[in-house]
């Protein structure tokens, strides 16, 4: 499917992604994210922006992974959250992210270990035994990230500034394809 012994095949379309992701075994969700190339309007049909938070679109969601395009203001970041247990891929599509990767201490303390900047194609991985992450837009543009999920993430944990405890969050879209018309 993607690559044929050392012949690597590009994936430069959404359906041709959704295709793969859903006839290939988890297993080769790395190879196939690394695969894509998509041309600078390929999301447009998907994105929506929002002043007062990054949006989360639904590109496809079914009980093997979930794929969302995230769309970003300047300077919008997440909270540190984990994954559910599950499987993360983020792929840069537009704009210049950090991403923090955090630890918890015997006292519960967050702590960074690790400090990642990520420009235009750049993919990055988490998995929740790696610790919580945050990300956040560093662009003063308009910015977008595509986030595979092995599995749906109905739920994260999410890390509370103010009570400096984690607390658990259902997670919704934006939008999903039915909205957006596809």
């Amino acid at each position: 499917m993607i690559s044929d012994n050392q012949n690597t095949v590009s994936i430069q379309s959404i359906d041709a992604l959704i295709t793969a992701l859903t006839t290939e075994e988890v297993s080769s969700y790395d190879t196939i994210i690394r695969s894509t190339q998509f041309s600078d309007n390929a999301f447009d049909k998907y994105s929506s922006w929002c002043d007062k938070s990054y949006t989360r679109n639904c590109i496809a969601d079914n009980e093997k992974y979930e794929l969302i395009l995230l769309c970003w203001s300047a300077g919008q970041k997440t909270p540190i959250h984990d994954h559910g247990g599950e499987e993360c891929w983020v792929k840069i599509l537009k704009g210049e992210f950090q991403e923090k990767i955090y630890t918890a201490d015997e006292s519960g303390n967050l702590n960074i270990i690790k400090t990642i900047n990520s420009k235009a194609e750049d993919i990055t991985y988490m998995i929740d035994f790696m610790g919580y992450h945050s990300i956040q837009n560093m662009s003063t543009e308009k910015s977008m990230s595509l986030h595979l999920y092995a599995k749906p993430i109905r739920s994260c944990n999410i890390f509370d500034e103010t009570t400096r405890k984690f607390i658990n969050k259902d997670l919704s879209y934006s939008t999903t394809p039915e909205l957006v018309g596809v």
